[in-house]
């Protein structure tokens, strides 16, 4: 099965040229490390930043440049600054191509749970209902169960939603799922992982068409 970076690697390959991305907050913030150099990507960030590069190296961090998620980032030639008012009028104005979110549960209709725990404190929702709602491809970077190793994509999601039916795709360590209107179809496994093993991990109806083929991740 992947790991994170794993995850990341895969959805790397989901990025055209000349696309606008927006990288949510945990494993989607890795995907800018493995996009692929031939191609121009602008990764935009909701605190307000447009032309995201690659994580610093060791020794080389600006502790001023960071992404949403307070992690400090590098910016390529031509990167820009701005407001969040300005940020989110690119988002809501529907300006973004991609948008890779991580996710606590995700509902085989594609209903998507990413943003609170009951019982837990949280400061809010954040831009992620502005980013479900506004954009129309949406990819979670996600693992296929949590801790306890229960299923994280299910028949219909326990937690407070933040988007309704907005999931287009899914990448976890086990697998790449597409969102239908009759569940998650497994469209790619992990190196190493049966299909059995997707099939236990995943409680909402998963669809299986012939054979399935092992990720590609170079």
């Amino acid at each position: 099965m992947l790991d994170k970076n794993g995850i990341a690697k895969r959805i790397a390959k989901e990025v055209k040229d000349g696309y606008y991305v927006n990288l949510g907050i945990g494993i989607p913030t890795l995907v800018a490390n493995f996009v692929r150099d031939d191609i121009e990507v602008e990764f935009q960030s909701e605190n307000g930043v447009l032309g995201m590069g690659p994580f610093p190296f060791d020794g080389e961090e600006d502790a001023d440049i960071i992404n949403a998620g307070k992690q400090t980032i590098t910016t390529l030639p031509g990167a820009s600054f701005f407001d969040s008012a300005f940020s989110f009028a690119m988002i809501r104005g529907k300006h973004v191509d991609l948008t890779i979110l991580g996710a606590m549960e995700v509902a085989e209709n594609g209903d998507i749970a990413n943003w609170k725990i009951p019982g837990k404190m949280v400061k809010g929702m954040g831009g992620a209902m502005d980013l479900v709602a506004s954009a129309e491809n949406i990819i979670v970077a996600m693992m296929h169960t949590n801790k306890r190793g229960e299923s994280k994509l299910l028949k219909k999601c326990s937690l407070p939603l933040t988007g309704v039916g907005c999931v287009k795709k899914i990448v976890t360590n086990l697998a790449v799922l597409s969102v239908t209107p009759d569940g998650f179809e497994l469209l790619e496994r992990a190196p190493g992982v049966s299909v059995e093993e997707i099939e236990k991990a995943t409680e909402g109806n998963l669809i299986i068409k012939g054979e399935i083929p092992e990720m590609q991740l170079d």
